[in-house]
């Protein structure tokens, strides 16, 4: 299995309304110092229909302000549609993050 595909398998167990780290994906890939090719492996998603890339978040919360389908704007409704609650600096709330 490639990278790439441990990454899309990793981001696949996300459950829906919550969200996880570049480098907790990257982690449990077996690289845990390679958070920016997880990002990498993201913005290239051959199916963003059933890898839910817009569930990785920066460690602090924030969102990717290149998110790949449509901006920071269409990862935070995409994100708030599922329940994922933002802080007042517009960051993902701990309760969040995959435990």
């Amino acid at each position: 299995m490639t990278f790439y595909e441990k990454v899309y398998s990793v981001v696949k167990t996300v459950p829906y309304g919550k969200v996880i780290s570049y480098g907790a994906v990257s982690a449990l890939c077996g690289a845990p110092r390679c958070a920016r090719h997880v990002g990498w492996a993201l913005h290239v998603n051959p199916s963003p229909e059933t890898v839910p890339c817009h569930r990785v978040v920066f460690k602090d919360g924030s969102l990717s302000p290149a998110f790949a389908f449509g901006g920071e704007n269409a990862q935070r409704l995409l994100l708030e549609k599922e329940g994922v609650g933002f802080d007042e600096k517009g960051r993902v709330k701990p309760c969040f993050f995959v435990k």
